[in-house]
């Protein structure tokens, strides 16, 4: 077994938007240093590397090779941009996505991994980073135990997974997360328009929470739809009647229910 690394101290970021902000705040709050940041924005280099104590740059010219790891918090297709001209050979180097493969950044480094969390990152939004779910990879057993070392420096919540596994992940994330947004911003939409207080369903939002305590959620699963209720299922079909994108969700999610129930 390799040993853990957790004296990779010296760190730099490219990217300046959610993760790379978050990451970057967590590192430089665990004791690392933030050598610089990195972004096609001047502007938003500056902002960030300002929080960080960092130098901010804007081309990847002007990255220097003196970190011990880099992380490339961007978006899927800037780290196959940057795999074209970035080299930096015996550093660890690591990208944040859910969904790329960790062998995009083999022309960059011989020593590259993956750092990604199943976490939604809003850049002005605090966090607790002791909580934080870490996925990692590594190119060899080393990389990863290297990577290991930085990501506990962060959170001791660490999940060693491959990209099948990550991409499994990532989806069901964007379930938990994309999706319950989109339903709760459904209903917020839904209470304004009826001149309802929104704010009165936060209690439910975070009893129904709480279920994930109880093990198998299906078998927590209330609400006319699991009851088979047609009486109440109608009844509220009904009240969507000059809605009907909303009344085609209704009927996929009480037929989703009704398929487990």
């Amino acid at each position: 077994m390799k040993k853990t690394n957790t004296n990779l101290r010296n760190v730099s970021i490219v990217g300046s938007g959610n993760v790379a902000t978050h990451l970057a705040i967590a590192l430089h709050q665990a004791g690392c240093t933030i050598r610089q940041v990195l972004s096609r924005s001047y502007e938003h280099a500056q902002m960030l590397a300002r929080r960080v104590d960092a130098a901010p740059v804007n081309q990847w010219q002007r990255l220097d090779e003196d970190a011990d790891v880099y992380i490339l918090a961007v978006s899927d297709d800037a780290l196959y941009d940057l795999a074209l001209d970035l080299r930096l050979p015996d550093a660890l180097v690591v990208h944040t996505s859910g969904t790329t493969p960790i062998s995009v950044l083999k022309p960059i480094s011989r020593r590259h991994g993956v750092l990604w969390s199943p976490q939604t990152f809003v850049r002005d939004i605090a966090m607790d980073y002791q909580r934080l779910p870490l996925c990692i990879e590594g190119s060899t057993p080393q990389a990863a135990a290297d990577l290991e070392g930085l990501a506990s420096l962060i959170s001791p919540h660490i999940y060693h997974l491959d990209h099948e596994q990550r991409r499994q992940a990532h989806l069901a994330a964007a379930m938990v997360s994309n999706f319950v947004n989109a339903l709760n911003a459904t209903a917020q939409e839904y209470m304004q328009a009826h001149e309802l207080d929104f704010d009165m369903l936060r209690p439910l939002a975070e009893q129904t929470l709480r279920k994930w305590d109880y093990g198998n959620l299906w078998l927590q699963q209330t609400g006319p739809a699991a009851r088979r209720d047609e009486h109440t299922l109608n009844a509220q079909r009904r009240l969507l009647a000059d809605q009907p994108e909303l009344l085609r969700l209704y009927d996929q999610m009480t037929d989703l229910i009704q398929q487990h129930s």
